[in-house]
């Protein structure tokens, strides 16, 4: 879904459907198949962007009445509650940014869908086999200094990378009209977020790595994030490439004498959506490495069975 979305904006297709819920006057399932298919190409991305926010929808419906029938822990209940929320929040910023055509409402949905994928990720996270087996959480402090450490690091990093979302959302919506100032502003701003984030990723997979081997279920999800921030830096490069061109101090080489920018190509469309969508994904590993260190830090040690899963490392 977010890819989806990512296009639509990469290609200004948000107002390719001019009105909402309906699309052109149709009902949202009723739209005549061929002519979604076989029609401009910003109409099936505006079309198909709705379909598919519809279907998660649906899914989102479907895990609520399964968490209240099958979940007796309130908090995931209560999580399932927040997630059609958030999804019917989500869906009506996307039909207000239609009917009101502004450009704040698309920052803010722009906002919105990597939190609630973010969400999804933590009621993935909460309802695993793994995690229920480490048993009751302890209410009297944590269990292991260290792993709760981690907790605050990985904490603080994905607060990091959500503000680097929220900055990245505005430098992506500023309005044709804006003066360069504004721009410049938002891209600096982006890059030290960058530059921090990307810190704060390598000391808390080089923390992680240290711990006990009993912490390696936190290990691949922190080799994921290395590797993603690694990405994510070399796609927001590789943005400016293509739609800036080449540094100028690069004159010299022939490659980048020879780079000429196209406006709207395939290659930055692609690497643009790239880049947001492995925002969305750090985000959302950011918040799983959070999760789990913060349970691993206040797992009931006393039971003989989850201590010895722990000895396992992953399993």
């Amino acid at each position: 879904m977010i890819w989806i979305g990512g296009l639509v904006t990469s290609y200004g297709a948000g107002m390719a459907v001019p009105d909402w819920p309906n699309t052109y006057g149709y009902n949202l399932f009723l739209y005549p198949w061929e002519t979604w298919v076989f029609g401009p190409w910003k109409l099936f991305i505006e079309h198909g962007h709705r379909l598919f926010g519809t279907l998660i929808g649906m899914i989102t419906i479907a895990f609520l009445i399964s968490a209240w029938r099958c979940q007796t822990r309130p908090v995931v209940r209560w999580l399932g509650v927040a997630a059609l929320a958030g999804v019917l929040f989500q869906g009506a910023l996307g039909g207000m940014r239609v009917i009101v055509d502004q450009v704040q409402l698309a920052k803010i949905h722009g906002c919105v869908g990597p939190a609630f994928f973010a969400l999804t990720v933590a009621l993935a996270a909460v309802t695993s086999r793994r995690w229920q087996e480490l048993g009751e959480p302890n209410s009297t402090g944590t269990n292991r200094p260290g792993m709760a450490r981690i907790e605050r690091l990985a904490v603080l990093t994905t607060l990091l990378s959500y503000a680097q979302l929220v900055v990245g959302s505005q430098l992506r919506h500023l309005p044709s009209g804006a003066r360069a100032g504004d721009f410049r502003i938002a891209l600096w701003f982006h890059l030290l977020l960058a530059a921090a984030l990307f810190v704060h990723i390598v000391f808390l997979a080089a923390r992680i790595y240290r711990a006990q081997p009993a912490d390696s279920w936190l290990r691949r999800p922190a080799a994921r994030l290395l590797f993603q921030i690694c990405l994510q830096m070399t796609l927001g490069a590789g943005t400016w490439i293509v739609k800036y061109g080449w540094p100028a101090w690069m004159s010299d080489f022939g490659f980048a004498a020879s780079h000429v920018v196209s406006a709207d190509s395939f290659a930055q469309i692609l690497v643009a959506t790239a880049h947001v969508a492995i925002g969305s994904l750090i985000l959302a590993t950011s918040l799983l490495v959070a999760l789990r260190s913060a349970r691993l830090a206040h797992y009931d040690a006393g039971q003989p069975k989850q201590a010895a899963w722990l000895l396992e490392g992953a399993r």
